[in-house]
């Protein structure tokens, strides 16, 4: 490759890139927008959780674990009946996402054979949400019966022997943006290596000018590097800008080593720029490109444990995440920024990658030189 006709058309893809006012726009703008907006709304916390209440006892035990859940700030009661035909309606309508059925004689039952029921009722259209609506419930109404037994304790039996610790490791405060944060990173960096790889080699097709480039004799290899690295760079910016934000904006904690990361990352984003090629070469217009890029991306996060964990998946669904590149990235960040892990550490993960991104690179000048013929 003569190192001089790259030099000539990387300062040509430059120049491209920064005279082109929108594109800038979605290589700064739109990441950090994204960052900043899904790493706060992309949670499966629960802030606040609506309740309608049947209380058919009315005791001062009912009363009090309808105000453990108030206090708790998880739960707010939006209407309270005795009727089960209005508190059904308030799920119907979504006015209320959860029923809590206090019984006649809880209380009673409580004093008498030392346990009582409730009900909870949830609307699971989220499967998700309800889940962990159910979950707090289950945690305060436990909390809730030891004060029970340590208020009443001549009537309640006395507390298990049994005691549990939890404690969790490298997120002891379970926040979700410190696990939320990393793979939105790894987002920015597919929607630069796939989607505006692809749209820019498009966008010559469109004015002309790649045509014209193929007949003259630059050499290919130098012409595609020249449209890759930009954005590699680019990319890797970005990469710098979002981490920073991530430690100093959302406090998100940086055990290993950041090195590692953007050596990671660099080898990712020859698999994701191989990948927006590829889609150049089968497509004629931009607006034919996005929809491709955006249907792999797609394809790729809901695949890639960014947002469910791929254990839940089937089996079936488990194999095809294997040789999804962006679960494998996201693997690396999460292990090297919230583990500490160093290279031995992700070395399977990484060692996929590098094999992928020859592979895929490979296959995609291949496939570009046969089409630009």
């Amino acid at each position: 490759m003569n190192l001089q006709v790259l030099r000539a058309l990387l300062r040509k893809e430059y120049l491209q890139i920064f005279r082109d006012k929108l594109m800038l726009r979605q290589l700064i703008l739109m990441p950090f927008i994204q960052l900043l907006i899904l790493s706060s709304a992309a949670t499966f916390e629960v802030k606040t959780a609506n309740m309608y209440l049947v209380d058919k006892d009315h005791s001062v035990a009912s009363r009090g674990l309808v105000d453990h859940l108030r206090a708790s700030g998880r739960f707010h009661v939006v209407g309270a009946s005795p009727s089960m035909d209005l508190a059904d309606k308030s799920i119907l309508s979504r006015d209320a996402g959860m029923i809590l059925v206090i019984p006649q004689d809880f209380e009673k039952d409580i004093m008498r054979t030392k346990s009582a029921e409730v009900q909870l009722i949830f609307n699971a259209e989220d499967g998700a949400l309800a889940g962990v609506t159910n979950s707090y419930a289950q945690q305060i109404i436990a909390t809730y019966a030891r004060d029970l037994g340590a208020t009443l304790r001549p009537m309640v039996t006395a507390q298990p022997s049994i005691e549990i610790r939890t404690r969790g490791w490298y997120n002891q405060e379970l926040d979700y943006k410190d696990y939320m944060i990393p793979g939105i990173l790894v987002q920015l960096l597919t929607l630069i290596g796939t989607l505006l790889t692809a749209m820019n080699i498009v966008r010559e097709k469109e004015l002309g000018t790649l045509d014209q480039l193929n007949v003259t004799p630059i050499p290919r290899s130098a012409f595609i590097a020249a449209k890759l690295i930009p954005l590699w760079t680019i990319a890797l910016v970005e990469l710098t800008i979002g981490l920073l934000v991530a430690r100093f904006l959302f406090d998100v904690p940086m055990r290993g080593s950041i090195a590692l990361v953007f050596f990671a990352s660099s080898v990712y984003l020859v698999v994701a720029l191989g990948i927006g090629l590829w889609v150049s070469t089968l497509v004629e217009t931009q607006q034919q490109a996005m929809f491709i890029s955006f249907f792999l991306m797609l394809v790729y996060l809901l695949m890639s444990g960014l947002f469910t964990p791929v254990r839940s998946m089937p089996n079936w669904a488990q194999w095809i995440a294997e040789v999804n590149p962006v679960k494998h990235i996201i693997e690396i960040m999460r292990a090297v920024l919230l583990k500490g892990a160093g290279i031995t550490d992700i070395a399977r993960p990484l060692t996929f990658l590098a094999v992928a991104g020859v592979l895929v690179l490979t296959m995609a000048v291949r496939q570009y030189a046969k089409t630009s013929r």
